[in-house]
């Protein structure tokens, strides 16, 4: 098998590096009396269909039998409460704190034991789509929680027999199988956010004191990335998709936080001008030896918001997370979207919603486009140097959104590194994989989706510059005095290189990068990112000066 799910018994040892304290106290929960197998999507979904906290709705789930769903399967909603985000500060990674560590093992092991007195079900389903990279995932959590279940179940892909046959010829990896342990009614007063514990070198997790469905699916996907990290991919949190015209091939990926336009970008079918097919909108790898990709889910976790009632994409809504309803014309359960309740309503869309959609382009990629909203830059920067592109991923600006449980300023510039929160490995690790690519000719793009000197950047005019990259018919110029820089003129956005106040503006946005490269390091004196990036920033600040 791809990963490690059983030991001979001469291997059961101390010294074995596949055990730890957190996977033996997380994997031996999973064969308590309290535990329920749960095998089938059928299964899961009668499950989910008689929960008490269900909204039945009436619209029933396209292509249900070919989802193994049984025929006339109905369309179900789960609701929240206060929380419909992901909540970072919940976030503890095994050994980063060794006294800390003491005392969450501790607690993890009381929410197994209160656990275990009441039911429980768990599951298995694959990670990664194709025979080079395939993970298995165990997870366990309540009997109540059996909508969390049911849609963790169709977001990745549910161990049946043909992935059963996929998984046996796969690629085998000197990993664990993922262990997830999801208990929302544990509560501690010390963590009153919620928990979530990783020992990410053992592929375990435990998820207490949070409902919002996000947690478990981008948990699993915080072990499988970094899985991958070790075995020679980069971790890709972004869309990627490829165009293919007569004579050529182009895949290009959009790497953003979500609410930036990364699923928009990846699945713009831009008016039939190409033959696309696309890969994923959120999760996927890259290899380091040839530069193919694989998705690591079969489904879609997308926003609602933007699909008002009679869209034609509600037609592929399988679950719905945090969503309004009310009665149509006809007496019918309608779903009230466009985040009217509240921000972040979300649905298990599947992936029959993508008529083009592969699970691995072997082709390698040609275009990475890191999405920021730093007002400072006009719609489309090309970097040209490998340094400088993997520096701008490091430092990526961009803004946060209703998916994330914060307290911080949404309207408030912030850097996330390679659009990617749930690293569990060095930042240099990234840093240092994505200038690989850059160094082998992969091309590097600053796409601008929010807004440039107060003027708002529409779709329209980032997928226009897109196509034109596609097509090889941009031009680009060089971006005021700034080596290795150039952009694209478009019309109402035109960039003021005379004009003081705006170099002043762009060089207050670049120090900001190069503080935070300088704070990180403060704070991170174990795994520094190197020097090379604080040079290059300066340089950038003086030049601009």
């Amino acid at each position: 098998m791809a990963t490690v799910e059983k030991f001979p018994t001469s291997a059961i040892r101390k010294s074995n590096p596949h055990f730890s304290r957190l996977k033996s106290t997380v994997e031996t929960a999973f064969y308590s009396n309290n535990v329920t197998l749960v095998s089938t999507m059928e299964d899961a979904y009668n499950r989910s269909l008689e929960s008490p906290n269900t909204i039945v709705l009436d619209a029933e789930v396209k292509h249900a039998e070919e989802l193994g769903l049984p025929a006339g399967a109905k369309q179900l909603l789960t609701q929240d409460g206060r929380v419909f985000g992901r909540t970072a500060k919940a976030r503890r990674n095994y050994g980063d704190n060794p006294e800390e560590d003491e005392k969450l093992l501790g607690i993890v092991r009381d929410a197994i034991f209160q656990g275990s007195h009441e039911p429980f079900l768990r599951s298995s389903a694959y990670v990664g789509l194709a025979e080079d990279f395939m993970v298995k995932a165990h997870i366990t959590m309540p009997a109540t929680q059996s909508n969390n279940l049911y849609s963790w179940l169709m977001n990745f892909q549910i161990t049946n027999p043909v992935y059963d046959e996929l998984y046996a010829k796969s690629k085998k990896y000197p990993e664990n199988d993922l262990y997830i342990f999801f208990y929302p009614e544990f509560k501690h007063p010390d963590y009153p956010m919620g928990l979530s514990y990783f020992d990410s070198d053992h592929n375990v997790v435990a998820i207490l004191g949070m409902n919002y469905f996000g947690e478990i699916k981008k948990g699993t996907l915080t072990l499988a990335w970094g899985t991958a990290a070790r075995n020679g991919y980069v971790a890709c949190h972004g869309g990627l998709k490829i165009f293919r015209t007569e004579s050529d091939a182009h895949v290009a990926s959009f790497f953003g936080l979500s609410g930036s336009g990364k699923s928009t970008l990846t699945h713009a079918k831009h008016d039939g001008r190409y033959d696309i097919q696309v890969l994923h909108d959120d999760a996927f790898i890259v290899s380091i030896a040839d530069g193919s990709s694989i998705a690591l889910e079969p489904s879609y976790f997308d926003k609602t918001n933007d699909y008002p009632a009679g869209h034609p994409e509600q037609d592929y809504f399988v679950t719905l997370q945090n969503v309004g309803v009310t009665l149509d014309e006809n007496g019918k359960k309608a779903l009230v979207t466009e985040d009217i309740r509240n921000g972040n309503g979300r649905t298990v869309k599947s992936r029959y919603s993508t008529a083009n959609r592969v699970d691995q382009i072997t082709d390698p990629i040609d275009a990475i486009y890191w999405i920021m909203k730093d007002d400072s830059l006009p719609p489309i920067v090309k970097i040209t140097d490998p340094l400088l592109a993997s520096a701008f991923g490091a430092t990526l600006a961009t803004k946060r959104s209703t998916a994330e449980n914060t307290t911080d300023d949404r309207d408030a510039l912030v850097i996330e590194p390679y659009a990617n929160p749930f690293r569990v490995y060095p930042l240099v690790e990234d840093y240092e994989k994505f200038k690989a690519l850059f160094e082998k000719g992969v091309e590097c793009y600053i796409i601008n989706t929010g807004e440039f000197l107060g003027k708002k950047v529409t779709p329209r005019d980032t997928l226009g510059v897109i196509e034109g990259n596609v097509n090889r018919s941009a031009v680009f110029k060089p971006f005021g005095p700034l080596e290795h820089f150039e952009f694209v003129e478009i019309d109402g956005f035109d960039v003021p290189f005379d004009d003081d106040v705006y170099l002043d503006y762009l060089k207050g946005r670049m120090q900001g990068r190069l503080d935070f490269i300088a704070n990180f390091n403060a704070q991170h004196t174990q795994n520094l990112l190197p020097n090379e990036i604080i040079e290059a920033f300066q340089k950038i600040v003086r030049t601009i000066n």
